[in-house]
């Protein structure tokens, strides 16, 4: 049998008779990407053989090769899955509260989180001297602009900023929390995480608190405040 379309393990035999699953080809990918993450994480992307991403993933090298004509072409798909992660941390923290000063802890702990993660990717992919590699270069690109823009979205509900403008302090909201995290995990993470988080948090909302708030904040603040002084 040659394939599932149904997205159905097929059972075939070994040369020996024992049973062996034939993988949907979704999930057979998804393996030998985390096959990749593994091997390109213990010897770096530059010694790392097409032969070690198969063994790892307990493959033959034609069948890596039936999912990716490269090695070049296995690490892009890994990066772009990492930076899809980072976007969905985001904008999943953007969406647990309607708290702007929440949404930058949230935003802030998510990114740390996932920054610190063994297995996430992050500094296979951001630490990494391929990050300047033409075919990785613009998805590196595209995630942070993606955040930014997330955050900008927010912003722009909320200010009486431009487009533009809110776009470029998410950027740069973007930027000091992939920096803090960074360094707080170079550094051995000595500060604990809620205490990083609460610090960073701290640092960014005290600086969104001059940017000027739209016509509809300020009136609905002015009648909260007119509301509990009447009560």
């Amino acid at each position: 049998m040659c394939g599932d379309r149904q997205g159905v393990p097929v059972t075939t035999r070994t040369t020996r008779g024992e049973p062996r699953v034939r993988l949907p080809r979704g999930e057979r990918r998804a393996l030998l990407l985390e096959a990749a993450l593994a091997a390109f994480a213990d010897k770096g992307y530059h010694a790392t053989a097409m032969d070690d991403i198969a063994e790892r993933a307990g493959v033959s090298k034609p069948v890596l090769y039936q999912h990716f004509d490269s090695k070049l072409e296995l690490y892009v798909a890994l990066a772009a899955r990492v930076c899809d992660d980072i976007v969905d941390t985001i904008e999943s923290a953007l969406d647990s509260t309607a708290d702007n000063g929440e949404r930058i802890g949230a935003c802030l702990h998510g990114f740390f989180e996932f920054v610190d993660r063994p297995g996430s990717g992050y500094p296979l992919v951001f630490n990494s001297d391929m990050g300047t590699d033409p075919a990785v270069a613009p998805l590196l690109e595209s995630a942070q602009n993606r955040c930014g823009e997330a955050i900008g979205r927010v912003l722009q509900d909320e200010t009486a900023l431009s487009w533009a403008e809110c776009v470029l302090l998410g950027s740069t909201l973007v930027g000091m929390a992939q920096s803090a995290a960074r360094h707080w995990v170079e550094s051995g993470s000595s500060i604990p995480l809620e205490h990083a988080v609460e610090l960073v948090s701290t640092l960014s909302w005290r600086g969104m608190g001059a940017v000027p708030q739209s016509p509809e904040q300020v009136a609905a603040r002015a009648g909260s405040e007119n509301g509990d002084a009447a009560g």
